[in-house]
């Protein structure tokens, strides 16, 4: 009886002291998050396909104007159309001014007569027509996602050899023809409805891909065309963080609005999330939304 009340005794100091040790290996073990906090892909939200139109079908996704063709490759850009020289107005030249005829009066020796004075008609004035708005012009989307002309082009592709044009159709309604999604959606992205993300990824806003790096201040660029786009660059960095060189390797916004982006992302700075060596290369997608 003696030896199972020891071997209790035992045990039970032995559970006491188990349980001590784990908590206070619970209190002191603490999870310690990075610094700055990563920034949640998406927003949360869904990762929604690109796209302009209300309605397509079928799975070939591209930039270009939205076709029936099944071609996926990438195809030459439209050839130019050059804008025609403005041609000066003609004036039109205007008649000399005639002279009046006055009246003559007749008057005769024998008799007089009394002298009439044609009445003088006054010209009525002149009807001031209503001031009539000018209507603006609708923004065709399809326009401005077009991919830019070149005189050596004749497809409707961006960076393509071939003349055979790009297909773009895609949506889940048969037999309609159309880029179906959302602007601030992904070419990789499958989602055709839902909430969109608003955070750093690539479901809604501007995002960042490169590994153990983050901006010390995100880059801003205001839209200065109205037109919706998107335009990703290649970013190269050195060890201190600075920018070494910005290239551009696909996008559908105006060249103006690309040297916006280009020079926001010069004018970066970044800093290193992690123990790495060296500088780094890595990639940043501007989106530009306008409503």
């Amino acid at each position: 009886m003696e030896y199972r009340e020891e071997h209790r005794r035992e045990a039970l100091i032995g559970t006491v002291v188990f349980h001590v040790l784990l908590g206070l290996l619970f209190w002191f073990t603490v999870f310690k998050g990075p610094d700055p906090p990563l920034l949640e892909l998406g927003g949360g939200g869904v990762e929604l396909n690109y796209g302009i139109d209300e309605a397509g079908s079928g799975d070939v996704q591209s930039t270009a104007t939205a076709n029936e063709s099944p071609n996926r490759e990438d195809s030459r850009p439209p050839a130019s159309q050059p804008d025609p020289d403005p041609q000066p107005a003609q004036q039109q030249s205007q008649p000399d001014p005639q002279p009046a005829e006055e009246a003559k009066v007749v008057t005769s020796e024998a008799e007089e007569s009394p002298v009439t004075v044609p009445p003088t008609e006054k010209p009525a004035p002149p009807r001031e027509e209503p001031v009539r708005e000018v209507p603006k012009p609708k923004v065709d989307q399809r326009a401005v996602f077009t991919p830019r002309g070149s005189q050596n082009g004749g497809g409707n592709g961006e960076n393509g050899t071939s003349n055979r044009p790009t297909g773009n159709n895609n949506g889940d309604r048969p037999g309609a023809v159309g880029d179906q999604g959302d602007p601030n959606g992904s070419l990789d992205a499958k989602a055709l409805y839902g909430t969109p993300g608003s955070g750093g990824g690539s479901g809604g806003g501007n995002g960042l891909e490169m590994a153990g790096w983050a901006f010390e201040d995100r880059p801003t660029a205001p839209a200065i065309d109205n037109n919706s786009g998107y335009v990703r660059f290649k970013i190269k960095i050195n060890a201190d963080g600075e920018v070494e060189a910005v290239t551009k390797v696909s996008g559908n916004v105006s060249p103006a609005q690309e040297k916006v982006c280009s020079d926001a992302l010069y004018k970066s700075a970044f800093r290193r999330t992690t123990a790495v060596a060296g500088g780094a290369t890595g990639f940043y997608t501007f989106r530009i939304t306008v409503r």
